[in-house]
């Protein structure tokens, strides 16, 4: 027996009015209207009402613990899975939350284990009543669609923001590193993502569907450019970093090289006067000076004198 589902939201729309419904499930039978079920998979009585009211692969792809961004139709319907920025509080908006959707001629059905402010923007649309319903199941997803490519607009122009701080502060010999890494990892997060994200939505735009009608497939392919934007976007931020990771690289190489140099030219400087000390320091016979009263103060002059010798010598050959 399937267990009594709660909705997230449910509401059958007609004629552009929406009217909230407590009974999920069948879909309103006219034509002229349909049914939006938005669901939570971690509520009880989710799987079991999937698994018992769509068909077996939908259902599937639906309760999937892992997914990514793709477009496949079939006989009954379209199984859609999206990706929209996290904008939840405390949350990074680079983990993004995944939306499964299951599109028919007479109703969407949607799945979520976050919220997404996108799809609760619907929610308030069809709640509020002070605007037309979107007229199709198809119109309904175009919306949710445009909620999500534009809150990842918005993040990949803020990320474009942050990358060209990060060149100004670099131009002015400031520490990107700890800044430079972060944005590294959140623009690779959301490039995993947004990449498919674009296809799934080209793929969706050039499919003609009996549920997909020609405007809401012009809207796909809108939408399906704006997420190519932000692909390159994200592509020239990330090859920006690059290049800033590139250049820090390069400076520090610099600093080591030149510390390490210095620290060659000390010991060459010193090495002859380690001999001197080491070869005058032998408690041996025959060593001159060892009764001289003046010994000491020449062995001192003579270390001065082939250290100035080596530093003008040095300074010729340019090495320092």
């Amino acid at each position: 027996m399937v267990q009594a589902l709660t909705p997230l939201a449910g509401f059958d729309v007609l004629n552009g009015a929406a009217r909230a419904v407590d009974d999920p499930w069948p879909a309103p039978q006219s034509s002229q209207g349909y049914r939006w079920l938005h669901l939570d998979l971690n509520a009880p009585g989710t799987r079991d009402w999937v698994t018992a009211h769509l068909p077996p692969i939908a259902a599937k792809a639906l309760m999937a613990e892992e997914t990514r961004p793709r477009a496949d139709h079939m006989a009954e319907g379209s199984i859609i899975v999206l990706r929209g920025v996290n904008m939840n509080p405390g949350a990074q908006v680079d983990d993004m939350v995944s939306l499964r959707c299951w599109l028919t001629p007479n109703g969407l059905v949607t799945v979520r284990l976050r919220r997404l402010m996108a799809v609760q923007e619907l929610q308030d649309t069809l709640a509020d009543a002070v605007a037309p319903a979107p007229a199709t199941p198809a119109a309904a997803l175009t919306m949710i669609v445009a909620g999500l490519i534009t809150r990842i607009e918005t993040v990949s122009l803020a990320l474009e923001d942050q990358v060209d701080t990060l060149e100004d502060v670099s131009l002015d010999g400031g520490s990107t590193a700890a800044n430079l890494a972060q944005l590294q990892r959140r623009i690779i997060k959301l490039r995993r993502y947004v990449g498919p994200q674009r296809e799934a939505l080209a793929r969706l735009a050039q499919t003609d569907t009996p549920w997909l009608d020609a405007p809401a497939r012009a809207s796909l392919r809108e939408w399906a450019n704006a997420a190519a934007r932000s692909v390159e976007e994200l592509e020239a931020n990330r090859d920006r970093l690059a290049v800033l990771q590139n250049q820090l690289d390069a400076q520090q190489s610099a600093v080591v090289s030149r510390h390490g140099y210095i620290l060659s030219v000390v010991a060459a400087v010193f090495l002859p006067l380690g001999f001197l000390s080491g070869l005058f320091g032998v408690n041996i016979a025959g060593m001159p000076g060892l009764t001289a009263p003046w010994a000491f103060a020449a062995l001192c002059a003579a270390c001065v004198a082939i250290a100035a010798a080596l530093f003008v010598f040095f300074r010729y050959h340019k090495w320092l």
